[in-house]
């Protein structure tokens, strides 16, 4: 009787043994996400532990931390957003699939280990691609001003494309011959360019995910500018001041009136945690925020959120907040939708609000001094720099009175 127990349990052990899933093994890999039929997008990590990968787009990048294992598959869910990678180990990688529940987005997912090239090259680059485009998004019906940045060293090609809403992060990529092929992934959004170029023209297509593209033309304008992003979003006539009054995420309500706003220069920022421009902003913000404490500044951002029930806009907030180190308020002021029109409603002081993010800017007697529609992130490069330069002068000026 003995001897038969022992048998049971060792076969018990091997039998469950047989099923443990593989880990992922450790190094570079090149992942595919299938746009249509035609075009993947592609992009690199590195497998850095059982339970941690690395994402890279151009001078980005991304600790993924949230990895299990269950039966023969892989689960990776990206940080701050709700996009997720689950896929089956192969002999030469990986495959599955990314959804981001957020914007509908299921897209066919592989990778390859110990690849490392984005992109495949056939041809020596045509052109050089450096400087500063001007841009036109969409057609007769629907265009969109935009403002393209590269940088060009041999073949590969980074920068990024500016709107006066924001910009389209860290794009890489590289010119095969006359064709320009760019990319990123970082959880929220899945974008790829192509377009064939010449010293002075580009004409091509971008696409978002695997339910959208949008033709694009763009000349080189080394003197192109967007709007000026102090000037689209402004309070309507017989507003000087801001009101709200929204719950944090402990729920108790937040406004403008509270004491620790009062003689404070403050601003307050639009927002929402599925945003990438959101997010760039709030690192820069965050960072500002704890070196400046001991000024009369206070910061304050609302929060319109997709999720659909207040428990999982509350929920994401705070895994912004635990991401970042944001030590300032954060606001739930709308969820189930980011409409924009609705946004509005909730501040309608605001001629409408155009872009998360947006930053508004009150002096100590709570008057709006300024509101800056968008953001340029690290992306941008000089614009980046410029920005800064300008939001610290600015707080400087509000100081001091």
């Amino acid at each position: 009787m003995k001897q038969l127990s022992v048998i049971l349990l060792l076969f018990l052990f091997f039998s469950c043994n047989r099923y443990t899933t593989k880990t992922m093994p450790h190094g570079m890999y090149l992942a595919q996400l299938k746009v249509n039929a035609q075009e993947n997008l592609p992009f690199n990590f590195e497998v850095t532990s059982d339970t941690s990968i690395k994402i890279f787009n151009a001078e980005e990048v991304i600790l993924v931390d949230e990895i299990t294992y269950k039966n023969d598959s892989v689960y990776i869910k990206m940080p701050v957003f709700e996009g997720y990678i689950v896929v089956k180990l192969i002999d030469n990688g990986m495959v599955g699939s990314f959804t981001n529940e957020t914007f509908g987005t299921k897209m066919p997912f592989e990778a390859f280990y110990n690849s490392k090239e984005r992109f495949e090259l056939s041809e020596p680059a045509a052109t050089d691609m450096s400087g500063i485009w001007e841009v036109v998004f969409g057609d007769d019906s629907d265009r969109n001003l935009a403002k393209g940045v590269f940088k060009q060293k041999d073949q590969k090609v980074t920068g990024t494309f500016q709107t006066k809403t924001g910009d389209y992060r860290y794009l890489e990529g590289v010119v095969d011959g006359n064709q320009l092929k760019m990319s990123t992934f970082d959880g929220a959004h899945a974008y790829l360019f192509t377009a064939i170029v010449t010293d002075s023209t580009m004409n091509g297509t971008f696409y978002s995910g695997d339910t959208w593209s949008q033709p694009f033309e763009a000349k080189r304008n080394a003197l192109f500018e967007l709007p000026d992003a102090n000037a689209l979003t402004f309070l309507k006539e017989g507003y000087e001041r801001m009101e709200f009054s929204f719950p944090e995420t402990d729920s108790t309500m937040v406004s403008l009136n509270d004491s620790q706003f009062k003689d404070k220069v403050v601003i307050v920022q639009i927002m929402g945690t599925w945003c990438p421009n959101c997010l760039d902003e709030t690192k820069y913000f965050a960072e500002y925020y704890n070196n400046n404490s001991e000024k009369d500044i206070e910061f304050v951002a609302l929060a319109f959120e997709y999720a659909k029930t207040e428990a999982k806009a509350f929920k994401s907030i705070r895994d912004l907040k635990d991401r970042t180190g944001i030590e300032y308020p954060v606001l739930l002021a709308q969820y189930g939708t980011s409409n924009k029109e609705e946004a509005q409603k909730k501040l309608p002081m605001l001629n409408h609000i155009l872009s998360y993010p947006t930053t508004i800017f009150l002096d100590r007697t709570g008057k709006v001094r300024k509101i800056h529609t968008g953001f340029s992130g690290p992306a941008t490069g000089k614009d980046y720099v410029d920005f800064k330069k300008e939001f610290e002068s600015f707080i400087d000026e509000l100081l001091a009175e």
